[in-house]
């Protein structure tokens, strides 16, 4: 296991050298000009300049992309061209509010899709399975932007239950859960079908396996086999949905945050994006690579934890 988690954290470094380079190339090749934009209409030919070469863009491109790697291997993810601040504290400010948004979607996403995977496996072929199916469907074909909407409508504007929008404590105080639980519910929505989905396919395929029926034929009690022996060898594919989609849900806040007004890191992203701030946009862009990637690697070790056969040595 010691192995593994060496050989995977040495594989993690080598995929964030080349995410910054598609990032910082992709930033500098895409239309429009942080100069101007900084500058403003108002700005000469000259002014522009100036302020390119105050923000080092007059130089070429490749040692630009050399002394952005030289601030990362210091710590130092570069100052933001709108705010003149550091990246990192920018950043920092904002990923409590969207690290909350995600942890809350993950747990919206368990609690109704297992579940649901699990009555619609026992239950195949039922009404209940036809419903489950059609509510995952539902889930995973909804856009998140409509879906915040309506929420914002029927429960904060006309019904008056929860507020509009904004998250200013964590989701497990009461006035942090009364502002988390819609946009948990909408962000999660999706990832709580694809769970749904995969928490049914592994567990028709264990209720069908000989262990099962041998465990039933030694009159082991019903829930038993249900929790004990199925669902956790069921988990495995689970949890790895869970994963991926907790990592996904980092990077999909970004419409969520913008439709209910969370200062989030990825309402962050698209007010960089559209001011052509690239040091904002890699350093963000950076850690929610980094998350996702660490997060992968906690799924790998529950694997072994869940299932002790799993032997990565």
């Amino acid at each position: 296991m010691f192995a593994m988690i060496i050989r995977r954290m040495v594989q993690l470094v080598f995929l964030l050298i080349g995410i910054t380079f598609i990032v910082f190339m992709a930033m500098h090749i895409a239309p429009g000009d942080p100069a101007s934009i900084i500058g403003g209409p108002t700005a000469t030919k000259t002014d522009i300049i100036q302020i390119r070469e105050r923000l080092g863009l007059d130089r070429p491109i490749i040692i630009q992309y050399l002394d952005y790697l030289n601030g990362l291997l210091h710590g130092d993810l570069g100052i933001s061209f709108q705010t003149n601040r550091s990246v990192a504290e920018e950043i920092w400010i904002r990923l409590p509010n969207t690290v909350n948004l995600a942890v809350a979607s993950v747990i919206v996403s368990i609690l109704i899709g297992i579940p649901l995977g699990i009555i619609s496996a026992l239950k195949r072929n039922s009404w209940l399975d036809v419903f489950s199916t059609t509510v995952s469907l539902g889930g995973i074909s909804v856009p998140h932007f409509w879906l915040g909407a309506i929420f914002i409508l029927i429960f904060a504007v006309h019904l008056k239950w929860l507020p509009v929008g904004g998250l200013h404590a964590p989701f497990w105080t009461p006035q942090g859960f009364k502002e988390i639980i819609l946009p948990a519910i909408t962000l999660g929505t999706g990832s709580a079908a694809m769970t749904a989905r995969m928490t049914r396919s592994a567990m028709l395929e264990i209720i069908r396996a000989d262990f099962v029926r041998t465990a039933r034929a030694k009159g082991v009690k019903e829930r038993a086999v249900i929790w004990v022996h199925c669902l956790r060898n069921a988990m495995i594919p689970v949890v790895t949905v869970i994963g991926l989609n907790f990592g996904g849900l980092l990077g999909g806040t970004i419409i969520t945050e913008q439709v209910f007004a969370i200062n989030g890191v990825g309402r962050l992203m698209i007010e960089s994006i559209s001011a052509r701030d690239f040091p904002m946009v890699q350093g963000g862009v950076l850690l929610i690579a980094t998350i996702f990637v660490v997060i992968n690697l906690l799924v790998d070790i529950v694997y072994a934890l869940i299932d002790p056969r799993i032997n990565y040595d």
